[in-house]
């Protein structure tokens, strides 16, 4: 069977793993995770990056630190994971969901405003496969109405919107390590990008229980205490040293998933301009990072044959979220703003076809004669 996902191995992983366990330090913040977080603010931009268990966490930390309250209302597109809903209706958020734009699947920029009303308090754009939503207008929208961007970049590390790095543009960027994403820290794990001087001292004592233990240990205070409200959203050491062979080997393992990603794009382009498939697009704008290849056929009837068609070959070929706001808990805790005109209907044609650091040629050859061989 070829899988649907594999983890990236660089092959350093258990050298790095190692010297974490022969320092004596594997809980949160050691050397490996200090190394990872310098790497991603020197490369990314941003003010400060902190490891945490897992995008989910980062999420939940941003929640807590724009203040989300009971009453308040957070804007996002409904075809996402349930972690970027998750985080504010744990604070007491209600969840408006607008549409999403039927080429790239990112939130509609141009439906958002009509969905801001006095109690909203934040934007949450979801990078869909790596590629960037419009955030000029939506960082527009922000400072018109005086609200927060809390960027879900879980998919888009290192993808970029006009040159600036997926999550180091809105207020707080989330990034995930999980293992089904481009770079993984063993399994799990996250990251939370804050790209607002004012909130870094926050959004420490915030990941450290609610404590200013990290002040503490760089000397600033002579002792730590309860601050804040707070959680463990600390990435253990151990993992982040896995982390760290895999951002050391960033640009290959990215280069390496634009070739599988373009040699999927030509070799499935006839299928495209004779109108059997759609294939993703890509914007002028945006410099994507391979996470996913999808096509999207006509409706759900003809992709139940594919799946079962490819399954049959041995192949594992995925669909991707059911929207939110068709859900027993989307109904509970949110709303739709406007029409689903595509969340929908985009979301019962899209097909995701296998696509991975480790990925052979010869299995993606197979991959791409069985999807021709099904159309023929």
């Amino acid at each position: 069977m070829i899988p649907f996902n594999a983890p990236p191995i660089t092959g350093s992983e258990i050298e790095y793993m190692q010297s974490a366990m022969n320092s004596g330090k594997l809980c949160g913040d050691g050397g490996f995770t200090r190394r990872c977080q310098q790497w991603m603010e020197q490369r990314f931009g941003s003010k400060k990056v902190l490891l945490t268990p897992s995008c989910t966490a980062s999420l939940e930390m941003a929640a807590l630190l724009i203040d989300i309250q009971p009453g308040d209302e957070v804007i996002m597109p409904s075809y996402t994971f349930v972690s970027t809903a998750n985080a504010f209706v744990l604070r007491g958020a209600t969840i408006v969901f607008v549409d999403v734009r039927p080429d790239t699947l990112n939130i509609d920029e141009t439906r958002i405003e009509a969905a801001i009303s006095a109690k909203t308090r934040a934007i949450v754009p979801v990078h869909y496969a790596g590629v960037a939503c419009e955030m000029d207008t939506i960082m527009a929208l922000a400072q018109k109405y005086q609200l927060y961007v809390i960027e879900d970049a879980a998919q888009g590390v290192m993808a970029t919107y006009k040159g600036r790095a997926l999550g180091s543009i809105g207020h707080i960027g989330c990034f995930s390590f999980h293992e089904t994403k481009n770079y993984t820290a063993g399994g799990e794990g996250g990251a939370t990008l804050i790209n607002d001087d004012h909130m870094v001292e926050r959004a420490e004592i915030i990941r450290e229980k609610g404590t200013n233990r990290s002040q503490f240990f760089r000397g600033q205070v002579d002792k730590y205490t309860w601050r804040d409200l707070g959680s463990s959203y600390l990435m253990s050491d151990l993992q982040a040293a896995w982390l760290w062979a895999q951002l050391e080997a960033a640009e290959s393992i990215n280069q390496q998933r634009l070739r599988l990603w373009q040699r999927y794009y030509e070799a499935l382009q006839p299928l495209a301009a004779s109108g059997r498939i759609e294939l993703p697009y890509i914007p002028a704008s945006c410099q994507h990072n391979a996470h996913m290849f999808y096509i999207k056929l006509r409706d759900n009837e003809d992709r139940s044959a594919l799946i079962a068609w490819m399954k049959e070959a041995e192949i594992l070929t995925v669909f991707h979220y059911i929207p939110l706001h068709s859900s027993p808990a989307g109904q509970r805790f949110g709303r739709f703003e406007g029409e689903d005109n595509f969340t929908t209907r985009e979301s019962e044609r899209l097909l995701r076809l296998p696509l991975f650091y480790n990925l052979s040629d010869n299995n993606q050859n197979t991959v791409i004669s069985s999807l021709l061989s099904f159309f023929s």
